[in-house]
Formats: C-alpha cells, sequence, structure tokens
C-alpha cells in the first residue's frame, strides 16, 4: 500500500521539486473531518443522482470509497480553515456569475471590446501543489486562464481584455484562496 501511495504521489505531486518520498496520512486527521467529508461526498451523490432508495446504497459505497482516497490523496500539510472557505466561495461564486455574464456580452456584442493578451502577475505562493490548485479554480472563471509560471514566480494569466484590473484580481483572488488554507499557502 505504501508503495501505491508514494506512486500516486510521485505522479501527482510536485513535477519541478525533486521526489521525496511522504507517508500516507491515514488516521492522522480526526473522525469528525473523515465523517465531514464522507457526508459531503454523499451529498454530492444525492444531488447528482438522487435519493432514491436503490441509489442511496451505491451513494454510501461511493461516498465511502471517495472519502477513503481523499484521505489516502490529500497532503498532511493541506488543511483546509472552514470559515476561509466559506469566504472563498461566498467570493468565488458571484464572480463566476458576473465574468460569465462578461464573457457572454462580449460573445454576443456585434464588435466586442477586447484587447486579448497575456498579463504577468507575481505569486506569493511558493511552487507546489497550493499554487497550482491556486492556478486551476483561477481557470474555472471566465475571461481569465493561467497559463505559465515563468522561473521568477510571475504567473502568465491570459485575459479577453487587458485593459481591466487583471494584477489587482488576481492578488485579490490569491490572497482568497490562501484564506481557506489554514497555513496559508506557505508550504506550497
Amino acid at each position: 500500500m505504501l508503495l501505491y501511495y508514494q506512486a500516486i504521489t510521485t505522479i501527482a505531486g510536485d513535477l519541478d521539486q525533486p521526489w521525496k518520498p511522504m507517508t500516507p496520512a491515514i488516521g492522522s486527521r480526526p473522525l469528525s473531518s473523515v465523517l465531514a467529508r464522507g457526508l459531503g461526498f454523499l451529498l454530492l451523490w444525492i444531488v447528482l443522482i438522487g435519493a432514491k432508495p436503490v441509489d442511496l446504497a451505491v451513494g454510501l459505497a461511493a461516498a465511502a470509497a471517495a472519502s477513503w482516497a481523499s484521505e489516502l490523496l490529500w497532503p498532511a500539510h493541506g488543511e483546509i480553515a472552514p470559515l476561509g472557505l466559506l469566504r472563498f466561495v461566498l467570493r468565488f461564486l458571484p464572480q463566476s456569475v458576473v465574468a460569465g455574464a462578461d464573457v457572454a456580452r462580449r460573445a454576443f456584442a456585434p464588435r466586442p471590446a477586447l484587447q486579448p493578451g497575456l498579463v504577468a502577475c507575481r505569486t506569493a505562493l511558493p511552487a507546489g501543489t497550493a499554487r497550482r490548485a491556486m492556478c486551476a479554480v483561477m481557470s474555472l472563471q471566465p475571461g481569465k486562464l493561467p497559463v505559465a509560471v515563468d522561473p521568477d514566480d510571475m504567473l502568465q494569466i491570459h485575459c479577453l481584455d487587458r485593459s481591466e484590473p487583471i494584477r489587482e484580481q488576481t492578488a485579490a483572488d490569491e490572497a482568497a484562496f490562501c484564506g481557506m488554507l489554514r497555513d496559508g499557502g506557505r508550504r506550497g
């Protein structure tokens, strides 16, 4: 099992960092955390599939398997602050709706006002899982897409309109993302 875990962490680990063996975090989280995670997966199942009794048995098994897998694959230092997560979600969801509406408006405009291009934004996050996760979350928002990280910690953001305050928005997004991490993303 340890070899399987090390293979997974090698594949999913920091590709720009030398490989360091990790020890599994099984049993390191309190039972309430594991149960909350399982309940979250079960609720996701119910939202996606439904709450029919015949489906719930499969949903319980899927939630248990997802909880077990997420416990194995979650980095030992990847603690989430619940209040920070709530603040992040309350910021992210409305921002996504506004950005989506802006992209739709531009798509249907006869002459869209576009100044596409790359904007370099400095990141305070060290190379590693936290930086990659932040870039993945940023890529979910319409209109901005992180495409590269320079060696001097500059994110290259492709945007639809370079005249917008992309650097300020990216810094605010990064601060909100770091706010949901217990260590503030200092460990990467």
